[in-house]
């Protein structure tokens, strides 16, 4: 017995679809293609509310994760390029004030070695002129005991030429008009 023939059977009416079948050969029952239609429609619509529709919402929380990673990752990346370019600027900024800093330092220092150097000749020149004035001091020192020197000689001289004896107070006035006559005509002759 045929199996289709079976399960007709055992359904309501089934007995007539048997023993049409069995003359016809192949049948459309319109009661079981609605029957089915609707299983079908019944069966679609719990698949969407329990499966369909969870996945899909969970397919378009993912989607959205998805999309806010990558705005995140795209923001991440601008500021990781911002970051770069101020972490250049600010090494920029501080090579920049290292120049100037060391601008300034060489130009004190050339400044406080050009000081220097002229206070050096400042006082080269106050030792220069104090040894000049105490040079120009001893040599006046040294030509007046020259002087008191050659007048005791020349007194001592004149004495033994003359023979006598003269006082002290005598002999200064003669050393000193012959001094006075010598660098008189000694500055004349020049």
């Amino acid at each position: 017995m045929d199996l289709l023939a079976v399960t007709t059977v055992a359904g309501p009416g089934g007995i007539a679809l048997a023993a049409e079948e069995a003359s016809s050969g192949l049948t459309i029952n319109l009661f079981w293609i609605l029957i089915s239609a609707a299983n079908f429609v019944v069966v679609f619509a719990i698949l969407y509310l329990f499966a369909f529709k969870p996945v899909s919402r969970m397919l378009e929380e993912r989607r959205q994760r998805l999309e806010q990673g990558l705005k995140d990752a795209e923001q991440a990346r601008r500021d990781r390029e911002s970051a770069e370019q101020e972490r250049l600027a600010a090494l920029a900024e501080a090579r920049r004030e290292a120049n100037e800093i060391l601008d300034r330092a060489q130009k004190v220092s050339q400044e406080t070695r050009e000081a220097d150097i002229a206070a050096t000749r400042q006082e080269l020149d106050r030792m220069r002129i104090r040894a000049t004035a105490d040079i120009e001091a001893e040599k006046g020192r040294a030509i007046a005991d020259l002087r008191a020197e050659v007048a005791d000689l020349a007194l001592a001289a004149a004495g033994k030429v003359v023979g006598e004896s003269m006082t002290d107070e005598r002999q200064r006035r003669l050393v000193e008009a012959f001094l006075s006559e010598s660098t008189g005509d000694g500055g004349s002759d020049r």
